[in-house]
């Protein structure tokens, strides 16, 4: 009896032992998981690190780009492309002016009021209209007479009896939103389409000499008086509104800069006279590239798996094309090293599955269960019954990507500010001089990252402080304005109609 006893208790004590060898097994399984995963996040922290020395790098590399761009062609990533527009308007236009805005499938025409003294209120009338998808691909005549007769059915609904509708001629301001090689303020040669369009025709030909002449064929006296870009119409309007305004950033799906330059300093168009004494300069600063730049792994399988690879480097570490994607590759990375977010998805494993407006989300979710977080992921990622500690390092994720992006772009400003002597340096190279006056400097800033992400605009800011100094960095204002690619083409318009 004794004997069984023993044997019976031996037995329990085996499984028990075997129990807790599975039990421990599965918790050292588990832990091994887990460490993956935050293994993968600190790799992804280090490789994202932007410390203020670095940034200043970036400034420095950012500012000598930008010299060698305006000392030759092709002389720079950065193209420094020459928009020939030197009167941005202050607030003393007066008078009736249009915009017609082609980016993509659609089109907007504008009426711009203006009453001779700046408005914080612009009055102004806006209308869009579908562009058929055969003219996308059909001939410069076709497009360009849609669009003037479109244009000409919203003029002629100014009223009758109105001083509007006397027979004179109107002044328009055409925001082109495609590549173009730009010969005057109002004309510029179509480089190549994208966005869908292909109009064999209208390659290596002058934009708006094809609208005028469609404007002509019905009966529109109006006159292109300016050839813009997003960029230039953003900085047009905060002109407009502050005379201050020395640049404009796009922080929006893409991004791109331009600023005020003195003529004498654009080495690459020697003996260029204008009025002013400066010029609107397009940066093109996507394509800005420095060994300074942050880069990881997953930005450079970003890159090669792209239509444009090592074309713009820049836009694509801080733009919200790519943001939401650079996210998704880090927690497919986590995914595959470990299962704790379950069997990969398909959905996960697709490119651009993980818009910037979800990570955005998912980032600024306060609840205490991240619920937010859990329903993007089930819903979007296909990622059901994630715990709550992978929620927050998929929260951590996003903001390590994001705090990037905002402060390079923070060091691209004052990249621009360097070059101008804005930055307090005095065009010191290195080091700050407090006894340097500093100018009051606006910059104006166009984009949804900017204007609706709230914690990369907190970081933008952060940055920018910690680049200037406090001291300096007071004098530097950024500025959110709305539309300028219409109703900063119609200002733009208004300033260049008697030159």
């Amino acid at each position: 009896m004794g004997r069984v006893v023993v044997g019976v208790a031996v037995g329990l004590a085996t499984v028990a032992c075997a129990v807790a060898a599975v039990v421990v097994g599965g918790r050292m399984r588990s832990r091994g998981k887990w460490k993956r995963v935050v293994r993968v996040l600190r790799e992804v922290e280090e490789g994202c690190e932007s410390s203020v020395e670095r940034l200043r790098q970036v400034v420095d590399a950012m500012a000598v780009e930008m010299h060698a761009g305006l000392a030759s062609e092709g002389g720079s990533k950065l193209k420094m492309l020459l928009t020939y527009v030197h009167n941005l308007p202050d607030g003393t236009e007066k008078g009736t002016y249009y915009a017609l805005h082609l980016g993509g499938t659609n089109f907007r025409v504008l009426r711009v009021h203006l009453h001779d003294q700046q408005s914080s209120v612009l009055e102004h009338e806006v209308e869009r209209q579908a562009i058929p998808q055969h003219l996308m691909t059909s001939t410069s005549k076709d497009l360009f007479d849609f669009i003037a007769s479109s244009l000409k059915e919203f003029i002629e609904k100014e009223g009758d009896g109105s001083e509007l509708s006397l027979d004179r001629r109107r002044e328009l301001g055409f925001t082109f939103s495609f590549p173009v090689k730009q010969t005057s303020v109002s004309s510029g040669i179509l480089i190549k389409w994208t966005k869908g369009f292909s109009i064999v025709d209208m390659v290596g030909v002058d934009v708006p000499a094809c609208l005028q002449e469609a404007l002509i064929r019905k009966g529109l006296d109006m006159r292109v008086a300016a050839l813009v870009n997003d960029t230039v119409g953003t900085l047009a309007l905060g002109h407009y509104h502050d005379s201050d305004t020395v640049a404009s950033i796009i922080i929006g799906t893409g991004t791109n800069a331009c600023y005020l330059e003195r003529v004498d300093a654009i080495i690459k168009c020697q003996g260029l006279l204008t009025s002013s004494g400066y010029m609107v300069v397009n940066m093109e600063w996507g394509n800005f590239w420095s060994s300074h730049l942050p880069r990881t792994s997953y930005d450079i399988d970003l890159d090669s798996e792209s239509p444009n690879p090592n074309d713009q480097g820049f836009e694509k570490m801080i733009s919200g094309m790519y943001l939401g994607d650079i996210v998704r590759r880090v927690i497919l990375r986590m995914s595959l090293d470990s299962d704790m977010f379950g069997p990969v998805s398909s959905k996960l494993s697709t490119p651009f599955t993980l818009r910037t407006p979800m990570m955005a989300a998912m980032h600024e979710d306060d609840s205490s269960d991240l619920r937010e977080v859990a329903r993007i992921l089930r819903d979007i990622l296909e990622i059901p019954d994630a715990p709550l500690k992978l929620r927050k390092v998929v929260v951590k994720a996003c903001d390590v990507v994001t705090r990037r992006a905002a402060r390079l772009a923070a060091a691209g400003i004052v990249g621009i500010l360097k070059k101008i002597g804005r930055d307090g340096s005095g065009g010191i190279t290195s080091g700050r001089r407090s006894d340097v006056k500093m100018k009051r400097t606006v910059v104006a800033i166009e984009g949804g990252l900017y204007s609706s992400y709230t914690l990369f605009r907190e970081y933008l800011h952060e940055a920018l402080n910690e680049i200037l100094g406090e001291d300096i960095a007071k004098h530097v204002i950024l500025k959110v304005t709305e539309d300028g690619s219409g109703i900063g083409a119609a200002l733009l318009a208004a300033s260049h109609s008697f030159l």
